[in-house]
């Protein structure tokens, strides 16, 4: 027994010394290879100093550098996925008033109200227990099926509506949407009578912030058999989205469609999507002159399915601009309860959407935010060797790994979330509806924020232009 002791140990101080031994050569090692490299960085001339290449990601920015390597790898286009990565800070120089005693904060047992009604003047308006939409993403073009029927049934839980974006129509989505709004596309698919009877609105989609007039073609080898069936294409025949509208070329076939559509779908809202430019305003003016109920504008920093870098980081007014002069418009024009103004692009917070309904959208929609709520936790199906849009896209490798019901939890959970926080944002502004919020509620640390959106400065001595009797502090 003693014996048996005494060679146990003896191994484990052999196993001792050596990892010991091992440690020790290994710490040599890395402090030798680490003199080598600190002594080439600091002695070497850059033309031999590997340095340079951090002076060439610093230059470039390591996105510019990645991007500039992919173009080099081809002899054509690169696309990139998602959207831009720009962002220009506007809504982070924005902050909201506390009601404290000038104003006393909503008790937290007060319900607030957030019911948001699109196109309130159509004969069926799309009434909304939100004011968060998900916006159009594209089937097959680019997300999977059962990301849609995930939005779609996320979307209904809590009360809102979901888009079927430029891709072919689902039954599926339509049947686990129950508000679906149908885009009237730049493409041949999505026009047949009884898709369009199907939408509880429909959105003519001229242009989106991402992917600035510019169409797209997807490839009639990237197609497989249910796509193109759905697509309505023909065996070869790619599938093709055009830079315009070709039915809606002038205002007299513009306000023709959408007539057309109006008393095809018994009333249900009739709106439109564009992308801002530099003359917005000359494009609402269209728009509201051919009759639309509702307008949704795509910020700059909106995201979208493979698009050129170009457009997606050079092209279109910053959403927070568009925004502010879509609002002067709808002033200017007396539209406010009349034709609904929608916004999108970048928003990734429950904070920023609250800004925008309060600078004057009645609604905003979410796109990227959406996509990354849904894939959650199952982006570990991908990650570390492939990216998450492997298992979102239709031309996916991991397309079949997404489950849907747990998609769907975690964007419902998302969702009820964001509106969690606008309600308690609204309460501690001392209101109890998103109809009450108004620029008034907000005030900027930037005189350029200032400008451009008609909000007060924070550094000047405010006095609040009216009380609400209900929640003021009796004196």
């Amino acid at each position: 027994m003693i014996l048996d002791s005494w060679k146990n140990l003896k191994k484990l101080g052999i196993s001792a010394l050596l990892l010991g031994s091992g440690f020790f050569l290994s710490k040599k090692a890395v402090d030798y290879l680490g003199d080598k490299i600190t002594l080439s960085l600091i002695t070497r001339k850059y033309d031999k100093n590997v340095w340079e290449l951090s002076i060439a990601t610093q230059k470039l920015t390591p996105n510019r550098l990645i991007e500039n390597e992919l173009r080099s790898h081809t002899n054509t286009y690169i696309e990139r996925p998602i959207g831009t990565q720009r962002r220009f800070g506007y809504w982070e120089k924005i902050m909201f008033n506390t009601a404290q005693l000038e104003t006393l904060p909503t008790p937290d047992e007060v319900e607030v109200d957030t019911i948001t009604t699109i196109g309130p003047l159509a004969q069926k308006p799309l009434v909304l227990k939100i004011p968060i939409l998900i916006g159009g993403m594209a089937y097959g073009l680019a997300l999977t099926e059962g990301y849609k029927i995930a939005y779609a049934k996320a979307a209904s839980r809590v009360g809102t509506a979901t888009n079927t974006g430029l891709g072919p129509f689902l039954e599926t989505e339509r049947e686990a949407a129950d508000k679906l709004i149908i885009q009237y596309p730049r493409a041949s698919w999505n026009k047949d009578e009884k898709i369009l009877k199907q939408g509880d609105a429909i959105e003519i989609q001229f242009g989106q912030g991402g992917n600035a007039g510019k169409g797209r073609t997807t490839k009639a080898k990237n197609i497989n058999r249910e796509l193109r069936k759905r697509l309505g294409l023909k065996e070869g025949q790619d599938a093709v989205v055009n830079n315009r509208l070709n039915e809606a070329s002038d205002l007299k076939s513009l306000k023709s469609l959408v007539d057309y559509l109006r008393k095809l779908t018994g009333g249900v809202p009739i709106g439109a999507k564009i992308g801002a430019g530099k003359y917005i305003e000359d494009d609402l003016k269209i728009l509201v002159n051919a009759g639309v109920d509702f307008i949704s504008i795509d910020g700059a920093e909106a995201g979208t399915h493979n698009a050129f870098p170009i457009l997606e980081d050079d092209f279109g007014l910053p959403t927070l601009i568009a925004l502010s002069r879509a609002v002067r418009f709808w002033e200017k024009q007396n539209l406010k309860n009349k034709v609904t103004l929608m916004v999108g692009g970048g928003f990734t917070s429950p904070g920023d959407c609250l800004k925008a309904l309060a600078l004057g959208a009645d609604a905003v929609y979410l796109g990227t935010v959406v996509l990354i709520a849904a894939t959650h936790d199952q982006i570990i199906k991908t990650t570390p060797f492939s990216p998450p849009i492997q298992l979102a896209y239709e031309t996916g490798r991991f397309k079949n790994k997404f489950n849907i019901e747990k998609g769907v939890q975690s964007l419902t959970n998302f969702l009820n979330a964001t509106v969690h926080e606008i309600k308690a944002g609204i309460r501690a502004l001392g209101k109890t509806s998103v109809k009450e919020l108004s620029k008034e509620d907000l005030f900027t640390i930037d005189k350029d924020v200032a400008e451009i959106t008609g909000i007060e400065l924070a550094f000047k001595e405010l006095h609040r232009k009216k009380i609400s009797h209900h929640n003021k502090l009796q004196q």
